[in-house]
């Protein structure tokens, strides 16, 4: 993901977000961590550019908050080519017979009667006794009765000279027998049957039904459209960056979690750090061929001089939703919404603190406007104790080891190492975490679900009995914290 160089307000690795101290290795490996300066009830936001006092949401009120803020998006038709995955609103019906007319199902010839079968003009109607060339898929031609598989007729002549086709070598008893190799019209589906019922997840045999059954489009369950917004001069996309330049980490991969989160990615642009810049690129975008529902940003969440997103949605008449939260890392993030209904998710700069904020913020956003319900937070036993942190909920990265959940390494705000290696992310409450405690916790939108689990009272039960025994000197909890890289 992108960061800001130092002085940015969204700074890259160490640097701190918007004024926070910035996350190193030891908060994320021992579960220790500095004290923070926000806290909840305590910390204000948008004073520079709503004029009052905000107090910071905390990781639960900004979740319930974003999900609560969104309506879903109405039903609407949408091209069989981008139907894959949706969900549909309304049943597909066959618009006529499925097939609509009576075709062979062989190569050979279309007859009528017995053999032999004098050959008649393709297309004409057959009297008994002709027949006429055909292909699979070929329209019966009226008077047909049957099919002979060109591998059971072969062309002779008669006593006068002319061509017939007659019975072949390969020809079975009674063959061909009325009926035999025609596919029938209306034999799949008769005009006016339900083939796809609405609530269907559309696959692709489903889209190859509905364009059997003539649709061209479908109704579908509403979906957000999402424009990513990059923005940074001191970001670069390929090669090593010179000192004072970071790499483009957001481009390559956001696109496709929006689309894991149930949004539709609809590109990027990037602009640099200028004000007219930012509030162009906000600007309403009813020209774009599919006008987006979300706008994400990256950087610019912070309160320096190069920091232009709340300013830019005060100009254009927007009204902040979430103005930071109380939580490490991605403590700068915002939700915004444009008089014209779309909203602005503003991410900070840092590519581990994004990516919780996207998590946060971003995936209850997409759920409730896609008709989905707010994501799920699971429990898993915590491997290694987590002190107390008043006032702010952090969020781990956390690596599963026999079933508890260790803290990952390397999981500063500006880092992804951590997070790359992780089965999902522990949520500590400000009151820290005991050694084995079940703990929040979140999958990865990527990730496998996080494993229920099991009761303490099934444990007990399943345990088998041993023999007490003196617990020796050095027996005791274990952190299994220090096995993980």
């Amino acid at each position: 993901m992108t960061a800001a160089p130092p002085g940015g307000g969204d700074a890259a690795s160490d640097v701190p977000e918007n004024g926070e101290p910035s996350e190193g290795p030891g908060t994320a490996e021992t579960g220790t961590a500095e004290a923070g300066t926000v806290e909840a009830g305590t910390a204000e936001a948008g004073t520079a550019d709503t004029g009052h006092t905000h107090l910071a949401h905390t990781w639960q009120e900004a979740r319930q908050a974003s999900f609560d803020s969104a309506t879903p998006i109405p039903p609407g038709p949408v091209p069989l080519r981008t139907a894959l995955g949706r969900t549909l609103a309304e049943d597909v019906t066959a618009l006529q017979d499925m097939p609509h007319y009576a075709s062979s199902a062989m190569d050979g010839w279309a007859v009528n009667g017995s053999g032999p079968w004098i050959l008649a003009e393709p297309g004409h109607r057959l009297a008994p006794h002709q027949a006429s060339p055909i292909v699979t898929g070929g329209l019966i031609p009226p008077g047909a009765k049957a099919v002979l598989r060109s591998e059971s007729g072969a062309m002779a002549t008669d006593e006068e000279g002319l061509p017939v086709l007659v019975l072949g070598g390969g020809a079975r008893p009674g063959e061909p027998r009325n009926g035999q190799h025609i596919r029938k019209a209306g034999e799949e589906a008769a005009a006016g049957d339900v083939l796809i019922a609405s609530g269907t997840v559309l696959n692709p045999a489903h889209l190859a039904l509905a364009a059997l059954a003539g649709h061209d489009s479908l109704h579908v369950q509403g979906k957000p459209v999402v424009r990513i917004l990059l923005t940074g001069s001191e970001v670069v996309t390929s090669g090593l960056p010179a000192p004072g330049k970071v790499r483009d980490t957001f481009g390559p991969q956001l696109g496709a979690v929006v689309e894991m989160m149930g949004g539709i990615s609809a590109g990027q642009d990037k602009i640099g750090d200028s004000y007219d810049e930012w509030l162009a690129a906000l600007e309403d975008d009813a020209a774009e061929e599919a006008p987006a529902d979300v706008v994400i940003t990256t950087g610019g969440t912070g309160r320096s001089g190069t920091d232009h997103l709340r300013r830019a949605v005060a100009e254009l008449g927007g009204r902040l939703l979430i103005d930071g939260i109380a939580m490490r890392p991605g403590h700068p993030a915002v939700l915004a919404e444009l008089p014209d209904g779309r909203f602005i998710l503003g991410l900070p700069g840092n590519p581990l603190a994004a990516m919780m904020a996207l998590c946060t913020v971003g995936a209850p956003l997409l759920a409730a406007l896609g008709h989905g319900s707010l994501p799920p937070i699971s429990e898993v036993p915590c491997g290694t104790m987590i002190d107390a942190e008043p006032g702010r909920t952090r969020l781990m990265p956390f690596r599963l080891l026999y079933g508890m959940a260790s803290p990952a390494q390397h999981a500063g705000s500006g880092m992804m190492r951590g997070l790359a290696a992780a089965d999902g992310v522990l949520v500590v409450p400000p009151h820290g975490i005991q050694l084995g405690e079940a703990a929040p916790a979140f999958a990865l939108p990527w990730g496998a679900p996080i494993p229920a689990a099991e009761p303490a009272a099934a444990k007990a039960k399943a345990a088998p009995r041993k023999t007490p025994r003196k617990p020796a000197a050095s027996d005791g909890p274990v952190d299994w914290s220090a096995l993980l890289g």
